[in-house]
């Protein structure tokens, strides 16, 4: 098994030490081609404008489409989730419409309010505790019926699942903890059994 983590710009290479961490095989993934042969994707946070402008100059969106519709797992977070989501609001941009929920960009505020929370998550075994941080996070202001919550804080939803698709507000790449990281993986490997 190998996961692919896009490598256009943002903290892909934080994602990868997780998944390393775990002894899980991963490639940088910066052209289209580079996405055959894996079993998930990891889109990670950065910039979601300057991210959109980087997939459409490679023209990323016919394979990434290919790859969702072929049941591979996407983990996108923070600006990997605005592209992921069916909406984007504040403002509006074009996204992959791969889970159905309502993204507004920045919603957590700009970076100089970025913070850490402790918060519960419940990954099918059972209800733990989990340190996420927000930098220039989405908020996620809208879910659709098949759109599964995993883990909220303030009472809003900060992760979610809708099949082989998993995003969080936060950045799991940034603490220690690999409890987000391994929770992809095994959707990975499910995906490929």
């Amino acid at each position: 098994m190998i996961i692919g983590v896009l490598a256009l710009q943002g903290d892909f290479a934080l994602h990868a030490q997780a998944l390393q961490r775990i002894g899980v095989r991963w490639k940088e993934v910066r052209k289209p081609g580079e996405l055959e042969g894996l079993s998930g994707l990891i889109m990670p946070g950065g910039e979601s404008t300057t991210l959109l402008k980087l997939m459409d100059a490679w023209d990323f969106f016919p394979a990434l489409e290919k790859f969702h519709a072929a049941g591979k797992p996407i983990f996108g977070t923070c600006a990997g989730l605005i592209l992921l989501a069916r909406d984007v609001e504040s403002p509006q941009q074009r996204s992959l419409g791969f889970i159905d929920i309502t993204a507004e960009r920045n919603a957590y505020g700009r970076q100089k309010e970025s913070f850490e929370a402790e918060v519960t998550v419940d990954l099918g075994s059972g209800p733990a505790p989990l340190k996420v941080i927000f930098i220039r996070a989405p908020r996620i202001r809208r879910m659709g019926p098949a759109v599964t919550s995993l883990a909220e804080h303030r009472g809003e939803c900060i992760m979610a699942r809708e099949g082989s698709v998993l995003v969080a507000a936060f950045h799991p790449e940034l603490t220690t903890d690999e409890t987000v990281h391994r929770y992809f993986a095994g959707i990975a490997r499910s995906a490929g059994a």
